[in-house]
């Protein structure tokens, strides 16, 4: 198990007696996954909770907890600090591994890319400096990034469980490739997953590699680490450096369709004489609400230094008072809120979470755009949907270490067997 000893017997429930102790986590060794995900997601930040949520007894959640700890991933804490106004003893805290195993985060988009290293918990530990210059060629784009990444590793001397990567594009599965990479120069249909893990391959990275589509990423680390924490069926929509982009979770699980392709939403229809979509429509959300169409609304030309999603980011918030600035931002909350009200009418989410420049019109004028959602849809006028920021910074980057930490949550013993120290 990685040179690491045995589960130790420690703490309340516990006998002393090692026999003992491994009898009570053969019998909790299934639960490994789950008390993980619990500790990883921060929905058991005690023992006591871990062993109400696994419906198992102290003593075989305090095996389990001993065991995670033994493999490197959670710190139990053996001297809390009681409450105040609790009674009894208490419970021992479970947090998850500092200095534990890591995984290789990438992102793709329109301005450049990125990688960087995160840990459980959604935890960033590094990250290399972004390049703004995308090349036509996917292979060297990946290159570039995994190595940007395998640099960071051999920095940290961390041990890595695997790697994932956001594209701005849907990612069609079971292939892996990259359907409509519309704001990359890439060719419709490249293979990003295999490229992607062909380089993480040649770099000497152990674990697996995934890839899928940026928003979704973002949704599935709100869910488990942000502003989606809680939710039961969450709805996000998002727009990064360019285009709209949509994503839901039901049920903790990202819903991606029979194929990897739902929730397309940035090419919902909200104004039909709106601008020509690249999908050969017109007036779709992608080109109606994205960074872009915001400049082109207030009336700037964008530069070349910086992304435009920092552009428009910067327009709004240090220019608000203009009234072009202001009716700009107004047209697209129109826009954004006739979409969001759609996806409401269609998928009745408990929670709409709102990400990139989405997340600063919501932050610039709340009022108009839940009034919009509201009048324009039914669930809406019965009752609202609660609409929120997203609250995680570099989303989609925490979403992609995601990919690579699940088959950890789902099998720890296995997974980091499989990954050399």
């Amino acid at each position: 198990m990685n040179g690491k000893a045995g589960p130790r017997a420690t703490g309340e429930g516990t006998t002393g007696s090692t026999g003992t102790t491994r009898t009570r986590l053969d019998r909790g060794r299934g639960a490994l996954g789950p008390a993980l995900e619990l500790v990883h997601t921060g929905r058991a930040p005690t023992r006591a909770v871990l062993t109400a949520e696994l419906g198992v007894t102290r003593a075989t959640a305090g095996a389990v907890a001993a065991e995670l700890e033994a493999l490197g991933l959670i710190r139990v804490d053996a001297r809390p600090a009681a409450e105040a106004g609790s009674q009894g003893r208490p419970s021992h805290r479970l947090e998850v591994a500092e200095d534990g195993p890591v995984a290789l985060a990438a992102q793709v988009h329109a301005d450049g890319f990125r990688a960087a290293l995160v840990g459980l918990g959604g935890r960033i530990v590094a990250t290399a400096p972004g390049c703004e210059t995308v090349d036509a060629d996917p292979a060297k784009v990946l290159g570039s990034v995994v190595e940007a990444g395998a640099e960071l590793l051999r920095g940290t001397g961390r041990r890595c469980v695997g790697a994932g990567l956001a594209v701005p594009s849907a990612v069609a599965e079971p292939d892996g490739l990259a359907l409509n990479p519309l704001h990359l120069a890439w060719p419709a249909g490249a293979p990003v997953r295999q490229i992607f893990a062909e380089r993480v391959r040649a770099a000497g990275i152990e674990g697996p590699a995934f890839a899928a589509n940026d928003v979704n990423l973002a949704a599935l680390a709100e869910h488990r680490h942000g502003a989606g924490r809680g939710a039961r069926d969450l709805l996000c929509v998002a727009t990064g450096h360019r285009g709209v982009g949509g994503a839901l979770v039901l049920d903790g699980r990202l819903h991606t369709g029979s194929s990897g392709l739902a929730l397309e939403v940035g090419h919902l229809t909200v104004n039909p004489e709106g601008r020509p979509c690249y999908c050969g429509s017109r007036g779709c959300l992608d080109v109606e609400a994205d960074p872009l169409a915001f400049l082109t609304a207030a009336g700037r030309e964008p530069g070349p230094v910086v992304s435009l999603l920092q552009q428009a980011n910067d327009l709004i918030r240090g220019e608000y008072a203009d009234p072009v600035v202001r009716m700009a931002v107004e047209a697209l909350i129109d826009r954004l809120g006739l979409g969001l009200a759609g996806l409401v009418n269609i998928l009745n989410p408990d929670r709409i979470i709102l990400g990139g420049l989405h997340r600063t019109l919501l932050d610039a004028d709340p009022h108009r755009l839940r009034a919009v959602v509201a009048d324009r849809s039914l669930w809406g006028q019965s009752g609202g949907v609660p609409i929120l920021a997203c609250t995680l910074d570099h989303n989609s980057l925490v979403g992609a270490a995601e990919l690579a930490w699940q088959p950890v949550l789902d099998d720890p013993l296995g997974a980091l067997a499989r990954v050399q120290t």
